[in-house]
């Protein structure tokens, strides 16, 4: 069924597990933003440019602010018990820094504006759930904020939230899909053999079931965008209704797909998730190739 496809080849599951609010802003499902404690410290170009990691049309991303998520990043991956290299680690932080930053100067060019009066409420919000404003500015403290870097901080959070949520309500909710049973073998020889067994005429579903007994190869609707290999998407695009493949090799083993029928189908909620990823990670991947963004070795 739909769970086995996840096992195999798809990005169900969003590729980042991250511990920062700011990751789960930009790529949860959407929800009206109310982002958790800001994680980034928006600063105003000055005379003097602050140590810095990056810039972005402009504004930087400081050294301090990547630092503290780089240390919230890796405290969030060994609660979870995984383990991460220090390059990754520093690419996958800065990567989401740099995609908040573009995601809220794209809210402010839409004219979204956060008021004085919502930016409050939503400070006092975040006190009330640490144990008040004393917690609230100790935790401020700890992480270098002052009252007017939160406060920024905070407001390309929420400007940052509101982008995606405008990005990710465009993407449809029905399209065209195919419908897919799959043979799956652990070996080459087997696949093989079994694509033998089709051309000399047995029956496809029926040979599917043997080789898996609880699914019996049931994938269900598949949209374009949510099988992971590439390979096995094209593959099973090119297919139409009662086709089957020939064998595709993945990291999962070697598939033989059949499209059962195709057509225009309301997303399953997994495959609305990956589509929505999938647009923002490619709105984030075009306005990095046309915005100007600096990196700091």
């Amino acid at each position: 069924m739909r769970s086995t496809l996840h096992t195999i080849l798809t990005k169900f599951s969003l590729v980042l597990v991250l511990g920062l609010s700011a990751c789960a802003s930009l790529f949860a499902p959407p929800s009206t933003p109310t982002p958790a404690i800001p994680t980034s410290t928006p600063v105003p170009p000055t005379a003097t440019p602050p140590p810095s990691v990056a810039k972005v049309n402009g504004e930087y991303i400081t050294a301090v602010e990547f630092q503290a998520e780089l240390e919230r990043y890796k405290l969030a991956r060994t609660s979870l018990g995984l383990t991460v290299s220090e390059e990754e680690a520093n690419k996958t932080v800065l990567e989401d820094l740099i995609a908040q930053v573009l995601l809220s100067q794209a809210a402010r060019e839409a004219n979204f504006t956060l008021t004085e009066s919502d930016l409050q409420s939503r400070i006092d919000s975040l006190a009330e759930s640490v144990g008040g404003a004393e917690a609230l500015s100790a935790w401020q403290s700890a992480h270098g904020y002052d009252d007017a870097s939160f406060r920024l901080a905070l407001q390309r959070s929420a400007e940052a939230a509101w982008m995606r949520d405008k990005i990710i309500a465009d993407v449809p909710t029905s399209m065209e899909q195919i419908h897919l049973r799959q043979i799956l073998t652990y070996n080459e020889g087997d696949a093989r053999a079994a694509l033998e067994e089709l051309k000399a005429g047995t029956d496809f579903d029926a040979l599917a079931a043997a080789y898996d007994t609880i699914t019996f190869g049931e994938l269900g609707w598949i949209p374009r965008g949510y099988l992971l290999d590439a390979k096995a998407e094209e593959a099973v695009f090119a297919l139409q209704a009662g086709q089957y493949s020939d064998i595709v090799a993945t990291e999962a083993g070697f598939h033989i797909f059949k499209a059962v029928e195709r057509g225009e189908q309301p997303l399953s909620p997994d495959a609305l998730l990956t589509a929505q990823e999938l647009a923002l990670r490619n709105w984030v991947a075009e306005q990095r190739a046309q915005g100007e963004i600096v990196l700091v070795p």
